[in-house]
């Protein structure tokens, strides 16, 4: 970006640079562009292979490609790494202009809005004034609100699904712990830590502990039940007794392979400080007044994390806002993962939703 980035802090980003892919092409009348936001620990490589020696496509690589719900035969989807991140676009690794070193813990503490006032700017650079459509989910789906207030005229239609209009006081509580585990890492050092001597073992311990989040308590039971790790019997020992314990260890130690624990602390706060009825004291019908664009809100049966109450009130809300709205929740065992896992029903949704607002936005 030539110009700097305001923060919702009072500072600003003197230069930032936003890591970004896109799929498909953008049609002539710049009509079927998709912009695709990431959860926590997402990036901009939502969908194919960067290579064919690539041991895992893009993340929601099932819901995105050619044939799929968001067929990228018909739209030109747009993903980008969130600002505060560790994927290529400006967070605390990135070198501070005014120092010439690494901001680390000096970054300034950003917001989900200042995310996507990044990513408006990002939309305008690719020459589009009017998005066909926004859509993610868990913190996606909180920038996909945040988009829905923030810009209501730059989009036909937004798809939250698995969010909420604010976090949570238990939400903030598994932050707090997690970001506790990466600093009682003798590592860490204030986040002055250096790639040979990082806290992995925090920021496992963080990962673990967000993951179980993530799961419902019938999906772990169906997955791992009480059955043990390689051993037919207990050895009344502390090493991975039972397969869920091994299953968490392999998650810590993934993550830390490409996350950077810094942009842990930033990106978990920026969900904590997370509500759309910060400047309407608490009225969320009043927050969602200026939108203006179609919605499909979509929450899932067994997710604890963002449970379907909280999807109702957005529900709710916009209809008393003359919103055209539509709701479901899908019936899964899955947890708060499901959006990444439901494929089928939520890509079917998704696939009608998308293609009636193209037809209705292609010939205004």
């Amino acid at each position: 970006m030539d110009s700097p980035l305001p923060l919702d802090c009072g500072r600003e980003l003197k230069e930032v640079n936003i890591r970004y892919e896109t799929a498909g092409t953008l049609n002539e009348d710049r009509s079927n562009a998709v912009l695709v936001t990431h959860a926590l620990s997402g990036d901009a490589h939502v969908c194919g292979r960067h290579t064919p020696e690539d041991k895992k496509p893009g993340w929601w690589d099932e819901m995105i490609g050619p044939g799929r719900p968001v067929d990228t035969n018909k739209y030109f989807v747009i993903c980008s790494n969130v600002i505060g991140g560790c994927s290529g676009s400006t967070g605390p690794q990135s070198i501070d202009p005014d120092t010439g070193k690494p901001y680390n813990m000096s970054f300034p503490v950003i917001t989900v809005a200042d995310m996507v006032r990044a990513q408006k700017r990002l939309v305008e650079h690719l020459g589009i004034s009017k998005l066909l459509a926004v859509l993610g989910g868990s913190m996606g789906g909180m920038q996909v609100l945040q988009w829905a207030v923030d810009y209501p005229d730059a989009m036909e239609c937004f798809i939250p699904i698995a969010t909420a209009s604010c976090f949570t006081p238990q939400n903030i509580a598994f932050d707090w712990v997690a970001r506790e585990a990466i600093k009682a890492d003798p590592n860490w050092n204030n986040g002055n830590y250096t790639p040979e001597a990082s806290p992995d073992h925090g920021l496992a311990a963080a990962r673990m502990l967000a993951h179980i989040t993530y799961l419902s308590e019938e999906s772990m039971g169906r997955k791992f039940g009480r059955a043990l790790q390689n051993k037919s019997e207990l050895d009344f020992a502390f090493n991975y007794d039972f397969a869920v314990e091994s299953y968490l260890q392999y998650q810590g130690q993934r993550f830390v392979e490409r996350f950077d624990a810094n942009s842990y602390f930033y990106i978990t706060r920026a969900t904590d400080y997370f509500d759309l009825t910060a400047k309407t004291d608490g009225d969320l019908f009043k927050a969602v007044s200026n939108v203006k664009a179609a919605a499909l809100v979509v929450a899932f049966s067994s997710d604890w994390l963002f449970p379907t109450e909280q999807s109702r009130k957005i529900v709710d809300a916009l209809i008393r806002n003359g919103s055209e709205v539509s709701f479901c929740e899908i019936k899964s065992g899955y947890g708060h993962d499901a959006f990444l896992l439901e494929v089928d029903t939520l890509g079917r949704m998704i696939k009608d939703f998308l293609h009636y607002h193209q037809k209705g936005y292609s010939h205004e």
